[in-house]
């Protein structure tokens, strides 16, 4: 039986430049760093307050095995195709003033849904990301 989720990938356009944003823009925290073979590269970060779940920064190359592959994965992640994951916080008005500060590029501002309050950001590469906060039980 399954008993938790330990890694996820994201599929980025340049591991370097998500590193920078997810650590130094997000606060993740870089856990692995390491040489693969072929020139590749192991790269993973970790949300604050979760090092038991790695997000792994997986370039598109690595994603796709031909030349034409590799451009329709890269237009799919640069105009936003792909939703891939929901963060909380516990205050989303001052989460989302700090990560704005700190130059991200928010597609919705706080906005009260059925479920909590959520906000819909991109990464550096594309990707959207739905921030939220989630009612008290």
């Amino acid at each position: 039986m399954i008993s938790k989720l330990t890694h996820s990938s994201i599929i980025v356009l340049d591991q370097t430049s998500a590193h920078d944003f997810y650590v130094n823009k997000l606060g993740f925290t870089p856990v692995v760093d390491v040489p693969m073979p072929q020139g590749g590269r192991w790269l993973t970060v970790s949300p604050p307050g979760q090092p038991d779940v790695e997000l792994i920064l997986s370039p598109v190359e690595q994603n796709a095995n031909t030349p034409e592959k590799v451009a329709l994965l890269t237009e799919l992640v640069k105009t936003g195709t792909f939703g891939v994951a929901v963060f909380t916080c516990d205050d989303i008005y001052a989460t989302y003033e700090e990560m704005k500060a700190k130059g991200v590029h928010f597609k919705k501002a706080p906005t009260k849904e059925f479920y909590g309050t959520e906000a819909i950001f991109k990464d550096d590469s594309g990707n959207w990301f739905s921030l939220a906060q989630l009612p008290k039980p």
